[in-house]
């Protein structure tokens, strides 16, 4: 079925739509990763999205069971150029087209994604249509308009989780609270010893510190962090009493209860291969990215200070508390896919519980004593 991609400045591209008929809207972006495909197509910070890879080829190795960062795509649509027919992975057990389908998944083929890219990169990520019902006029306004709305719209309530869950049974306990987080946050905490309560994004301070966790974490989400005002009040009294760290949208969020400003980059930073330079050792790391803002250092007060910077473009990576134990980075240590380079900054958050010594007083509390 013919189909096409609309962009707000009026640009068309034609290819072929997998599961239309369709007409949804979002904000075009783009990714640069090669590979982990499955994992960017169901990481929640994706909602709101029509996503272009830029690799040529996707779905050679097909999808698994190993590639879910959520129970389900919260992504608005696919762009692609070529779609892999014959994947070849021992793991696999769906080509990417059945798994497009199972989750009804618009995908536009054919298409030179490349040329998009640098179209987003000179004039910024911007509102799009997917649409096999093609009106010039209609579809460019619409497009228009579209971009502002889902920048304006507080993404995070459609993706975080309506109920607490318990994972692991470690000694030590983390709170996570979910603004959109990704399955291998948790995996990392839990295979590190903890036990993980993830807790829905609107939580409030009373309800995280009812559980009496050693540590909080605050996951990566969708959108703009200053839709989320009212985590950033529960999260700037939250920074008073646990060791916190925070990741992607969590540092922007951090960044607000201290004080700082948010702002939205152009077209957003969204890969495997992003480097990143380490302030404190001098190290330069690459990461994994996703995430269209970034935190204004100029703004911070003067009890934090950036931890990291983009080595690219500049921009802040990371921040620390200089009194609090409390520290953050844009990036995903995570990783799912990317590089691991970055794994450590786990241990770095878990040796900052156990050097406060909320690990010890937190098990008093749940003992009673």
């Amino acid at each position: 079925m013919k189909g096409h991609l609309v962009l707000a400045n009026g640009m068309v591209f034609s290819g072929q739509m997998l599961n239309g008929p369709v007409h949804v809207d979002g904000e075009a972006v783009f990714n640069t990763s090669m590979n982990g495909y499955q994992e960017i197509i169901t990481d929640p910070s994706y909602a709101g999205q029509i996503l272009t890879f830029t690799y040529p080829s996707i779905g050679n190795y097909g999808c698994g069971d190993y590639g879910f960062e959520s129970v389900s795509p919260a992504l608005r649509g696919l762009v692609i150029h070529e779609m892999a027919v014959c994947p070849d992975h021992y793991q696999s057990r769906w080509t990417l087209a059945e798994f497009l389908d199972r989750y009804q998944i618009p995908c536009l083929m054919g298409i030179d994604t490349r040329a998009i890219t640098r179209i987003l990169r000179s004039q910024g990520t911007m509102g799009a249509i997917l649409t096999t019902s093609w009106d010039e006029a209609s579809n460019i306004t619409e497009a228009a308009a579209q971009g502002r709305f889902w920048l304006e719209r507080d993404l995070v309530q459609s993706v975080t989780r309506p109920v607490p869950v318990t994972y692991g049974d470690g000694p030590l306990k983390i709170v996570l609270l979910d603004f959109g987080v990704k399955q291998n946050i948790i995996d990392s905490l839990v295979n590190r010893g903890c036990e993980v309560v993830v807790m829905p994004a609107g939580s409030s301070a009373e309800a995280v510190l009812e559980h009496h966790p050693d540590g909080l974490v605050l996951s990566n989400g969708p959108g703009d962090p200053q839709a989320c005002q009212a985590a950033v009040g529960q999260i700037r009294t939250l920074l008073r009493d646990v060791p916190t760290f925070g990741i992607c949208l969590g540092h922007q969020l951090i960044a607000l209860a201290l004080g700082a400003r948010t702002y939205k980059l152009k077209f957003g930073h969204r890969g495997g291969n992003h480097t990143v330079k380490d302030l404190l050792s001098g190290r330069c790391l690459v990461t994994s990215q996703n995430h269209g803002y970034a935190v204004d250092p100029a703004s911070l007060p003067d009890e934090a200070e950036i931890s990291f910077i983009n080595v690219n473009d500049g921009t802040a990576e990371g921040l620390v508390h200089k009194t609090k134990p409390v520290f953050s980075v844009q990036f995903h240590p995570e990783a799912n896919p990317g590089p691991r380079d970055s794994g450590y900054l786990f241990d770095r958050f878990l040796e900052m519980v156990h050097r406060h010594g909320s690990g010890q007083t937190a098990a008093h509390h749940r003992k009673g004593e």
